[in-house]
């Protein structure tokens, strides 16, 4: 099979704002088929919140699918916020909206960030899930961490790095995330962005294998970046409230539900490594290695292994277990509009 393009534009047929308590409000929408197979999309990060073009991962016919805007990013608020944002938060708030769309099991579906929280939701909650679809396998591991943004991929984007390194003096570098947080946690409004710009764009100018100016743009944005860099620091900080590793090693929890993982070869951000070892923990797991991508959803490859990944779902192909969805024409709580 050739390569495949999205399927095409859809607008949600509802959507809202959940009070998740801790002062958060979570952005969320339906798309697709509200009688269609449930899916849960998690976005990457975390604090890059989810777009239109996510929604069109999912034949609309098949799916009834749930998208939401993690704590403190995108439309959710407040923005940007660090309190009571935590993997554990984020994971209480997927339970919290599978109860709100009245949904007993769904499909669990994350890329780079969302696959390290869809690992976590499923591991706490495995009855809940009826598979799990996965994309640039990001595990928190510290020595991931450090491959990204102590040294490692600066050896592959020297040019770039430079610029990530410029906001921090020297005698800081030894340890850049945590001289990113006191910068991106202090009180001067003009250095938060400043450091908030440099960390965003690192990451989205080195996330494909060949140059993306829309990623540039995106990344570049003011609002984007601070949200983005505050919570992804924020999270790389803590190790994601995770053990070094516990994704990996809880593996068997999950190990007799379907899933496919598909990553990029030349994947920078998240080095084919971990996705090769998840692979090796879950042979249950269909594995995709793209010979020509790197990290992101948009590189040809990619797309096309979520796009059938997410076909062969529908169609039974990965052998997923009954859904059991129940009254998912609107949810039980929350605006709908």
């Amino acid at each position: 099979m050739g390569r495949r393009a999205l399927y095409p534009p859809i607008e949600p047929y509802a959507h809202g704002m959940l009070d998740a308590g801790d002062g958060h409000s979570v952005y969320w929408e339906l798309c697709g088929n509200p009688d269609g197979i449930p899916v849960v999309f998690l976005h990457g990060g975390p604090g890059g919140g989810c777009t239109p073009t996510q929604r069109r991962l999912f034949d609309h016919d098949r799916y009834r699918v749930l998208l939401f805007d993690q704590r403190g990013c995108g439309r959710s608020t407040p923005h940007a916020s660090l309190e009571a944002n935590t993997t554990w938060h984020l994971v209480a708030d997927i339970e919290r909206l599978r109860e709100m769309t009245r949904t007993d099991k769904w499909l669990v579906f994350g890329g780079s960030w969302g696959s390290t929280l869809a690992l976590a939701y499923s591991q706490a909650h495995p009855e809940r899930a009826t598979g799990l679809i996965l994309r640039g396998i990001f595990g928190m591991r510290r020595a991931e961490l450090l491959w990204y943004y102590q040294e490692g991929a600066s050896w592959l984007f020297p040019d770039k790095w430079e610029r990530f390194l410029a906001p921090i003096p020297e005698v800081e570098r030894h340890d850049l995330i945590a001289a990113y947080r006191r910068r991106l946690t202090g009180e001067d409004a003009a250095i938060r962005m400043q450091a908030a710009r440099a960390w965003s764009l690192w990451e989205g100018e080195t996330l494909t294998l060949l140059p993306d100016p829309a990623l540039t743009l995106q990344h570049g944005d003011d609002a984007f970046a601070l949200a983005f860099a505050r919570i992804e620091n924020h999270y790389f900080t803590h190790g994601a409230w995770l053990e070094d590793g516990q994704l990996l090693r809880d593996v068997p929890r999950i190990a007799h539900l379907p899933g496919v993982i598909v990553q990029g070869r030349y994947d920078v951000a998240t080095p084919a490594r971990t996705a090769w070892e998840l692979h090796r923990a879950w042979p249950n797991a269909a594995f995709h290695l793209i010979d020509d991508a790197g990290h992101a959803t948009t590189e040809p490859g990619i797309l096309t292994a979520l796009l059938n990944a997410t076909d062969d779902f529908a169609a039974g192909r990965l052998h997923a277990p009954d859904h059991g969805q129940a009254n998912h024409g609107a949810p039980e709580t929350g605006s709908v509009a």
